[in-house]
């Protein structure tokens, strides 16, 4: 395995943009650009691995693993007193567990 594998390589069209834009969140900042989604790709690919000379270069770690990272299907989150009511009246009001609520927004938020 590469140490490059190690992180999520993302391409997806902007509408914004109006092209294919390649990004690795958690180890670079900013990301690559094209029409060809298959070069944004490999572009992408090939940027990783200078950024991962450049950080062995420097002596500096590389930055935590994205990829094949393990979700344990549980996160902290931070509301705030008054919304955490609002949200919880609302489950009260809708018969169902405020964890169910707030899977079912997130899910729909992000159309799954």
């Amino acid at each position: 395995m590469k140490k490059s594998d190690r992180y999520i390589k993302i391409v997806e069209w902007s509408e914004k943009d109006h092209c294919y834009v390649g990004r690795a969140p958690g180890l670079m900042l900013g990301g690559v650009h094209g029409k060809d989604e298959i070069k944004v790709y490999e572009e992408l690919c090939h940027i990783i691995e200078e950024w991962i000379k450049i950080f062995e270069k420097d002596g500096d770690p590389l930055p935590r693993a994205t990829a094949k990272r393990g979700y344990s299907g549980k996160f902290n989150l931070r509301l705030g007193r008054e919304l955490h009511e609002q949200i919880a009246i609302t489950a009260i009001k809708q018969g169902q567990s405020l964890n169910k609520l707030c899977v079912d927004a997130i899910k729909k938020e992000i159309g799954l």
